[in-house]
C-alpha cells in the first residue's frame, strides 16, 4: 500500500522484454513494492545504483509506457511499513487507466491541470474527492462529462514532475479504492435489479434518498 507522495524523482535506465530498470537511491530489497509513476511493482534484482522491475502484460496494457525511455524522470515511493505517517489517502498502486492533460491554466499562487478521462473512470472522479495521477495523491476539484480539474500548488510544481507535464502527456489515474469500492457495490446492485449500470452522482443521490 502507498499514500501517493513521491519521495524520489528517479530516472530510467532501460525498459526491454518486460524489464524495467530505474537509477534510484532508494536502497530495495528483493521482492519489495515499489511504485514508479503509481503503478505498484516489484523489485526483482538490483544494479549497481538501482533496482529492476518486471512488468506484467496487463500492466503494461493499462499504463503510460511510453515515458518509459532511458533516462526519463519518473516518481518514485516506496510501500509503506508500519507506523509511517499516512498523510495522503489510501493507494494500492493499481492503475485504472490513462488520462490526458487537456488545458493547463498558470495562476499567481497555483495551477490548474484539465485531464481527459473515459467515461468509466469519470464515473469514479467525485469533486473534493481523492485521485492518484501519475502516483501523487491529488484533490479532484471539479468533474464533468469530459474530464476533472485539478489545482496542484507551487510545492507540488516545484517537487514533482508536474512543473514540467504539457498538454497532450499521458498520465496515470487510480481512483479512490473506497469511491471504487462505492460505485462497483451499486453496480452490482443495479444489474441484479435489470437496471442500466451506468451511474452519474445523481443516480447515487437518489438510492441514499430511497433508504
Amino acid at each position: 500500500m502507498f499514500s501517493g507522495l513521491v519521495r524520489e524523482i528517479a530516472r530510467v535506465k532501460s525498459f526491454a522484454n518486460n524489464t524495467l530498470e530505474i537509477y534510484t537511491d532508494y536502497q530495495a530489497k528483493l521482492g519489495d513494492s515499489i511504485a514508479i509513476n503509481g503503478a505498484c511493482l516489484t523489485a526483482i534484482a538490483f544494479f549497481q545504483g538501482g533496482v529492476t522491475m518486471e512488468l506484467s502484460k496487463h500492466t503494461q496494457e493499462h499504463i503510460a509506457i511510453e515515458h518509459f525511455t532511458p533516462n526519463a524522470k519518473v516518481h518514485l515511493e516506496p510501500a509503506l511499513s508500519l507506523g509511517d505517517r499516512f498523510d495522503g489517502h489510501i493507494v494500492q498502486g493499481h492503475i485504472d487507466g490513462i488520462g490526458t492533460i487537456s488545458h493547463i491554466t498558470h495562476n499567481a499562487d497555483s495551477s490548474d491541470f484539465f485531464i481527459q478521462a473515459d467515461s468509466a473512470m469519470l464515473e469514479l472522479m467525485i469533486p473534493k474527492g481523492s485521485v492518484c495521477v501519475d502516483g501523487i495523491s491529488l484533490t479532484i476539484v471539479d468533474s464533468n462529462q469530459k474530464g476533472f480539474k485539478l489545482t496542484i500548488i507551487p510545492h507540488t510544481l516545484k517537487n514533482t514532475l508536474f512543473g514540467e507535464y504539457k498538454v497532450g502527456r499521458k498520465v496515470n489515474i487510480e481512483s479512490d479504492v473506497i469511491t471504487r469500492s462505492v460505485v462497483s457495490t451499486l453496480r452490482n446492485i443495479m444489474r441484479k435489479k435489470g437496471k442500466n449500470t451506468t451511474l452519474s452522482w445523481r443516480d447515487i443521490d437518489m438510492m441514499n434518498l430511497n433508504y
